[in-house]
């Protein structure tokens, strides 16, 4: 059965009840619901922990989806843990201070590619740092220019939303897809948009603040050319 993603539907949900459904070959824990983000879109997975019924943790150093089904979501124990049984009743929950940086930075990404509008080639998302790729064919980049108009649209306090398209609305508006590296998530015959106010609108999997003031103030801290075409943007929390 594919892992229900809670985080798709609320990234601010720190822990939920599961069941243990598998524990594969390498430790890795397939449970039948969670909150933690699974590696994917430039994004890392959570960690955190799994709560047993006598209290004792099972610590999740990361997360990611089966790479035989990626309907499924593998909690990455560290190891010399002791396991759960299958059917074990478990509390998935998250490090939520790790994961409010990375949606903070997340969504910052997403306005640093309206005040850069040129096609991303590469993204990253960091624990209160992060980056983009452009396809740039001149320099010129201002840090304190890019600073200064990223931190304007951050104070307009706009919600950020979440909807949902089919693939094939997604294939009749590719302008949607600003990314050229990384792909929307696809496969289960819908596409989750992220709209953030009227300033952008892009496919995304990952997990967003709901509103561009929880961001706070950000800064660019290097501006790298990584080819003739290609500049690389860092930013980090303030």
């Amino acid at each position: 059965m594919p892992t229900e993603l809670i985080f798709r539907q609320d990234a601010y949900l720190q822990e939920t009840p599961a069941t243990v459904e598998t524990v594969n070959e390498r430790g890795g824990i397939v449970l039948n619901r969670t909150v933690f983000y699974a590696t994917g879109g430039g994004q890392p997975g959570d960690s955190g922990y799994l709560r047993r019924p006598d209290g004792s943790p099972i610590v999740i150093g990361t997360t990611i989806y089966d790479p035989l089904d990626r309907s499924r979501v593998v909690h990455v124990p560290i190891e010399g843990q002791a396991l759960p049984a299958v059917g074990e009743t478990v509390t998935a929950v998250l490090d939520w201070e790790r994961r409010l940086k990375r949606m903070r930075v997340h969504t910052a990404l997403h306005l640093l590619s309206v005040v850069l509008p040129f096609p991303v080639t590469g993204g990253a998302v960091g624990d209160g740092d992060g980056r983009l790729d452009f396809d740039i064919p001149e320099g010129g980049l201002d840090k304190a220019e890019i600073t200064e108009k990223l931190n304007a649209l951050i104070g307009r306090n706009a919600a950020v939303t979440e909807s949902w398209i089919t693939d094939a609305e997604l294939d009749a508006n590719p302008g949607l897809v600003k990314t050229m590296s990384v792909k929307p998530p696809r496969g289960s015959g819908r596409v989750r948009l992220v709209a953030i106010g009227e300033i952008d609108l892009q496919p995304c999997g990952g997990t967003h603040v709901r509103n561009t003031a929880e961001i706070g103030p950000v800064a660019v801290t290097d501006i790298e050319k990584k080819g003739k075409q290609n500049r690389r943007v860092r930013i980090a929390l303030a």
